[in-house]
């Protein structure tokens, strides 16, 4: 069974840091292509990070970049995201997702993941 368990969600200050955390099991996880996404209440759920199976390569939405990094240890199946410098506008939902490597790591398009996990709440608020 394919499972994919985020933490490491909570309420956070503007400004403020956080870590998300993903494991997976039940994949040959090295041979899976990495996500994280985030839906805030009345709005589609987006792409906010990818990384190559080998973790060399990562993409980044503009909304984030320069303030999310985006990590995997395939020693561990384990993906994360380092939040830095939160704002309001990036509390939602924030989901793990996999992919067979189709040689599109990097693409975004959440059609294409097909493992997703259940979701870390991340509130960033005064």
């Amino acid at each position: 069974e394919v499972q994919l368990v985020e933490s490491g969600g909570g309420l956070v200050q503007p400004g403020g840091s956080l870590r998300l955390s993903c494991a997976a099991s039940g994949i040959t996880y090295n041979q899976y292509c990495m996500g994280w996404f985030r839906q805030a209440p009345g709005k589609e759920r987006e792409g906010v990070a990818a990384i190559s199976t080998g973790g060399t390569r990562v993409t980044y939405d503009d909304a984030v970049k320069g303030r999310f990094t985006i990590s995997r240890d395939n020693a561990n199946n384990t993906v994360d995201l380092e939040m830095t410098k939160l704002k309001p506008e990036d509390t939602g939902m924030y989901y793990c997702a996999a992919k067979w490597n189709n040689g599109r790591c990097l693409d975004r398009n959440r059609v294409d993941f097909t493992k997703w996990g259940q979701g870390t709440q991340v509130t960033v608020s005064l």
